[in-house]
């Protein structure tokens, strides 16, 4: 058991090693010369259109829940007026971007792993090589920061999208008028929770971008090393989303108190 464990942590230290030399190699080549502006737009519109719809559905009923949730514990309390909000700031602070994010692990993350992958089975980045250009600038490197931009272009609107969620469910399902939903907002939705928001989803972004280009960049055993590197996408990048949200929440708190306090 000893030795399992051991080996575990060892294999997690070592890719966790290269994940970052991965990252630094990617940053590097972004400074020292930039990479082909046409295909950073070509990968920014492809994921964009690609996961909009999926992304503005899921917060508008992330909004939506929300609001159910939080009717059926402040009724309780006659305190329906707070409903806006509550719900607004609970959003835009942890459930919002979380559940956005685990949407574009299997959205974004796999598909990018997938055609990453499949490019490095076909020897594609071989191919490049020999060519006498780099793989890394080329093909990872606009990816990498379309994936970036896009990300949080759709967290930000998802974000969005469920304000409508939870106003629509407010005014059908809570019974308050959309003004009452909306007046208590700026009240509860203060500067840090916003900018908690946007902090995730910026995280989560680069989390995302940065997981997936290096698990397809990286891929050995064919097509099964592909569906392999695949789930192994999914299950890592979630597991990160939940670690920098928890670490994000708790340095907020932190900068919440101390707003308060200057305020």
């Amino acid at each position: 058991m000893t030795i399992i464990l051991k080996r575990n942590w060892d294999s997690f230290f070592d890719e966790t090693g290269k994940i970052f030399l991965f990252l630094k190699d990617l940053i590097s080549l972004t400074f020292k010369g930039g990479f082909e502006s046409r295909t950073f737009l070509e990968q920014l519109w492809k994921v964009t259109v690609q996961s909009l719809p999926t992304t503005m559905m899921a917060g508008f009923f992330v909004g939506a829940v929300m609001t159910v949730q939080f009717t059926l514990q402040i009724k309780i309390f006659d305190a329906l007026s707070y409903l806006g909000g509550l719900a607004t700031s609970g959003t835009f602070r942890e459930v919002g971007p979380l559940l956005i994010g685990f949407m574009l692990c299997g959205k974004v993350g796999a598909f990018t792993t997938a055609e990453l992958g499949t490019m490095r089975i076909t020897e594609q980045f071989d191919a490049i090589k020999c060519l006498g250009s780099d793989p890394l600038r080329e093909v990872i490197l606009p990816r990498f920061w379309a994936i970036i931009f896009s990300a949080f272009f759709l967290f930000v609107g998802g974000l969005i999208a469920s304000v409508f969620g939870g106003l629509l469910l407010g005014v059908f399902f809570s019974q308050v008028t959309m003004h009452e939903y909306l007046r208590y907002i700026p009240r509860f939705l203060i500067f840090p929770s916003i900018v908690s928001g946007f902090l995730k989803s910026f995280i989560f972004s680069f989390t995302l971008a940065t997981l997936c280009t290096f698990k397809g960049y990286f891929v050995t055993g064919g097509a099964k090393g592909v569906g392999q590197a695949v789930v192994s996408t999914a299950v890592t990048t979630m597991i990160a989303l939940v670690f920098f949200d928890w670490l994000t929440s708790y340095l907020m708190e932190i900068a919440t108190i101390i707003y308060l306090g200057l305020s």
